[in-house]
C-alpha cells in the first residue's frame, strides 16, 4: 500500500474528529452558561392544581370564617440559571415564572388549628406527599408533592391565631402569548 493511500482515512477522520469535539465544547459551554432549563408549564394546569389543592385544606380545614387576603394564583419570579444567572443577579426571567395560591383565616383557637392541621398532614402523606419541612412558622409544616414539585405549607401563628395555607408550584417555562393580567383561570374563591 503506497503512503499517500495510507494517509487518506487519516485526512477525513481528523477533521470530523475535531469538529465532534467542537460540536461538543460549544453544547456544555452553551449548558454552563445557561443551566438546565425550565420544564414547560401549562399556567391553566398549574391553577386548577393549586386551587384543588386549596380547597381541600379549605374543606379539611373546617374553620370558622372566612379566607382572606389573596384569592388568586400569583406568579413569581424566577432566576436565570448556569453562569448567566451571575450576569443576571438582580433580575428575573421574563419567560419563566413560579406560581402560588395562599388563603388565611385569622382568631382561629389552637386546637381547632392543631386539628385542622393534622387532618390536612394525614392526608397528604396518604396521598404520597413528602415532609420537607418542620416548623416553617410558628407551627407549621410543609409537604411536597414528588411527581409535580408542588408544596404546601399549612401554618398557624400564635399571636394573632393565623391559620394560613400556601400552596406553590416550581419554576415553569410559560407558553408564548401568557399575560398573568389576563388570566381568568387565576381567580379562586372557597366553595
Amino acid at each position: 500500500m503506497s503512503a499517500v493511500a495510507r494517509s487518506r482515512p487519516g485526512r477525513v477522520v481528523r477533521p470530523l474528529l475535531y469538529g465532534l469535539i467542537a460540536v461538543g465544547l460549544v453544547a456544555a459551554g452553551y449548558y454552563l452558561w445557561n443551566g438546565p432549563p425550565y420544564p414547560r408549564a401549562d399556567p391553566d394546569a398549574v391553577a386548577v392544581r393549586l386551587k384543588a389543592q386549596a380547597q381541600r385544606v379549605y374543606d379539611e380545614a373546617a374553620l370558622p370564617g372566612a379566607p382572606g387576603v389573596q384569592s388568586r394564583v400569583e406568579t413569581g419570579t424566577c432566576s436565570y440559571r448556569g453562569l448567566r444567572s451571575v450576569a443576571h443577579i438582580d433580575r428575573g426571567r421574563l419567560d419563566v415564572r413560579s406560581f402560588g395560591l395562599s388563603w388565611q383565616v385569622t382568631d382561629v383557637p389552637e386546637t381547632t388549628a392543631r386539628a385542622a392541621q393534622a387532618r390536612t398532614r394525614l392526608r397528604l402523606e396518604r396521598d404520597g406527599w413528602k415532609l420537607v419541612g418542620k416548623d416553617v412558622s410558628d407551627l407549621g409544616y410543609r409537604f411536597e408533592h414528588p411527581g409535580t414539585g408542588d408544596k404546601v405549607d399549612v401554618d398557624w401563628y400564635a399571636p394573632t391565631g393565623t391559620f394560613a395555607l400556601n400552596t406553590y408550584a416550581p419554576c415553569g417555562k410559560l407558553p408564548d402569548g401568557f399575560s398573568e393580567y389576563d388570566w381568568p383561570t387565576a381567580a379562586w374563591t372557597p366553595r
